[in-house]
């Protein structure tokens, strides 16, 4: 069985490995290592396909040191051990930990104390923000390298190589310019995945020759970096928030798009619901029940169809007057009730203690309901709510609080009687 197209051109020095040169151009920290001959314990984070494990052994070749593999998910405790005993005959054994975010704690005690001795040195390899997924103790002891993904014009080059590359193709199959190209904008930096639909379409091509039509029969839609537990998803949700927020209409599109293309409708639900009452609040109330009902009726049709009434949604947020009055009135409300504990007015309780029947509260006379103090009486002053009047319907409340204001308020209910 022949060995995957990815694997067999996998680079084994610096200077064929794409992009990157951040870490492996004149006078970077990788060429530095090389030139030097020195080596520590590092991850690299970055978007799958962009060549993360590729540069951890490229590294260890042109250091001429030795180096083993180590998948955090499906090897076990024993293989590490197996790799300590091994690092005794290879002081400093170079460790290459793919998936190292998924290592479970047994795993993470086990390799502690031999990365501090220096008997062995990680190169750990992860698709996820090592500021987050990666253990505290682990992390402290390695240097974060990100490795970015490939541009288009990356990607084209690795795939002419292949085309002509012994490893490869060794020139006895062509492709268009127009296919190149279709691979190279539907991988989106992934490079192992241009590698993957060029050797499908090498397969299934005829006459030798992988065109246009034969790449969108086997890729017909763009690699998205869209695992719900990968930071491409949250970063697209978050994209998605912002880009309502902004009053950015087009952008709230494409990044719905993108959660739609996820058949991701809890994170659509979530933060459509949360906008509409956060960001848009009373600068357009009619709005939140609009998106209420848009998403009843997306969920009631089910994607793809669900596109269209969430699209409408999107639109209508994304072109609405905002106003964060109430979310930051309540968040002002909540920040004083956790600041400090404060006794409810005793004329406001359900059932007053101990007040003659003129001190109470009048059920029957609400004329003077708004001359009554109902804050207590060490914060009866406070304002949490400030207007924002950039909306008809928020300035007419607006309105109303201001001539609510000139009354003055009292605690003694006696006088109002």
């Amino acid at each position: 069985m022949q060995e995957p197209l990815a694997f067999r051109l996998r680079p084994s020095n610096l200077d064929d490995v794409l992009g990157q040169q951040h870490l492996t151009g004149e006078g970077m920290l990788l060429r530095k290592c090389v030139e030097q001959q020195r080596l520590f314990s590092m991850i690299f984070y970055g978007p799958p396909g962009s060549g993360k494990t590729t540069l951890a052994i490229a590294l260890a070749s042109e250091l001429n040191l030795p180096y083993r593999l180590y998948n955090a998910v499906t090897s076990n405790k024993k293989d590490l051990t197996v790799l300590f005993e091994e690092a005794k005959f290879y002081p400093g054994l170079i460790i290459i930990i793919d998936e190292i975010h998924r290592l479970n704690k047994d795993k993470q005690d086990l390799l502690l104390p031999h990365i501090e001795s220096g008997n062995i040195t990680v190169i750990g390899c992860t698709t996820s923000n090592p500021y987050f997924a990666i253990n505290p103790a682990i992390r402290s002891r390695c240097h974060l390298l990100e490795v970015k993904a490939l541009n288009k014009e990356d990607v084209a080059l690795a795939i002419k190589k292949a085309m002509t590359s012994p490893q490869g193709y060794d020139g006895q199959i062509s492709i268009t310019d127009e296919a190149l190209n279709v691979i190279a904008s539907h991988s989106n930096g992934d490079l192992r995945y241009a590698y993957n639909i060029l050797e499908i379409c090498a397969v299934g091509c005829s006459n030798n020759i992988i065109d246009k039509d034969l790449v969108l029969k086997y890729s017909p839609l763009v690699n998205m970096n869209m695992d719900h537990d990968d930071d491409g998803h949250y970063d697209a949700v978050s994209a998605f928030q912002k880009s309502i927020r902004g009053s950015d209409v087009n952008a709230a599109l494409y990044y719905l798009a993108r959660l739609i293309m996820a058949n991701d409708m809890d994170s659509i639900e979530r933060r459509l619901l949360v906008l509409a009452y956060e960001d848009i609040g009373l600068a357009n109330p009619a709005a939140c029940a609009r998106t209420i009902n848009a998403i009843d009726a997306a969920k009631r049709v089910g994607f793809p169809e669900a596109m269209i009434p969430l699209g409408v949604a999107v639109i209508d947020l994304a072109l609405s007057p905002k106003s964060k009055s109430a979310n930051n009135a309540i968040h002002a409300a909540y920040d004083e009730v956790t600041s400090r504990a404060l006794e409810v007015p005793n004329y406001l309780r359900l059932t007053p203690v101990g007040l003659a029947e003129e001190d109470q509260y009048d059920y029957s006379n609400p004329n003077k309901w708004h001359r009554i103090q109902y804050l207590p009486d060490e914060i009866k002053d406070m304002e949490f709510y400030v207007p924002n009047t950039n909306s008809s319907y928020e300035k007419a409340l607006a309105d109303n609080y201001l001539e609510l204001k000139k009354y003055y308020r009292t605690n003694k209910l006696r006088e109002l009687k």
